[in-house]
């Protein structure tokens, strides 16, 4: 890793803690390094940092050596429009689109550039607890030791002593029933003071649709809390992925047009083609 690369990596970093409000609670977030690293990081004392501490830094911040800058889409500017409302209203909203449309970019960008924003990436293995920890973690704060009921207190205590916070559920079609309906005893904890975001592909929305139909306990719950409806976003288009790749210095007409062949509206496969013909140049 170069001197340029470390010092991109420090100005993220930096951006990042002023974002979440301090040292300590990053490093609480990002578990695997410690506050003592990042502060050496950040004072450039760099002779006894191991190349594995920095890259694990740009892996959680999200950039690397081949810094990908994101375009903007008509969907980018639509998704921060409505972060945007959702965390300064505490409207509760929830967005579907096809996996590759960029939604996770998106939500990763708006948690970086603004405060008290708490994006959870869900997985299919969480409980409520594990929820409630990485809420936490996501706010600084150390849960060893604590029961259910506590961080529940704590992660809404939290959440109501902080300016407009802003939950976004990335990939909330991986959680499990459980995990779901957990999510109306948190909104109705916080209803009128946060902000959340439920943000999935559009199984989610069949999937509540299908819940609703069945009478299944908590489904007419959730689809209520999110005004009766799903923001659906729109097809990655021509116009998008040609934004897409001369925002990252691919300006050749057919190169574009080859990659939009290809990617078939994904914009993870775009971002690897866009890679692909920088390298064979």
């Amino acid at each position: 890793m170069t001197h340029t690369d470390k010092l991109a990596i420090v100005e993220h970093l930096d951006q990042y803690i002023t974002q979440k409000g301090s040292q300590n609670k990053v490093a609480i977030e990002m578990k695997t390094v410690s506050a003592a690293t990042l502060s050496q990081m950040r004072n450039h004392n760099w002779e006894n940092i191991a190349e594995e501490m920095w890259r694990k830094v740009s892996a959680f911040l999200g950039i690397g050596t081949n810094e990908w800058k994101i375009a903007e889409t008509g969907n980018s500017q639509l998704l921060m429009k409505l972060f945007s409302e959702s965390q300064n209203h505490a409207l509760v909203i929830a967005i579907t689109g096809n996996a590759g449309s960029g939604k996770t970019a998106i939500a990763k960008k708006y948690e970086e550039e603004n405060k008290n924003v708490y994006r959870l990436s869900c997985n299919e293995y969480w409980d409520k607890k594990w929820f409630l920890r990485e809420l936490l973690s996501k706010m600084g704060k150390e849960t060893d030791g604590m029961t259910l009921p506590e961080m529940m207190y704590k992660a809404v205590t939290t959440l109501k002593s902080v300016s407009k916070p802003k939950i976004i559920l990335d990939e909330a079609d991986k959680l499990t029933d459980t995990v779901l309906l957990f999510f109306i005893t948190l909104y109705n904890e916080l209803e009128g003071h946060c902000g959340i975001t439920i943000m999935a592909t559009q199984y989610l929305e069949k999937r509540i649709r299908r819940g609703i139909a069945m009478q299944k306990k908590g489904y007419r719950e959730i689809y209520s809390r999110v005004g009766l409806r799903f923001i659906e976003l729109d097809q990655t288009t021509f116009a998008d992925i040609k934004e897409v790749c001369v925002a990252n210095g691919l300006k050749d007409e057919q190169a574009i047009r080859g990659i939009a062949k290809d990617a078939d509206g994904d914009l993870r496969r775009v971002k690897r083609l866009v890679f692909a013909n920088k390298r064979a140049q």
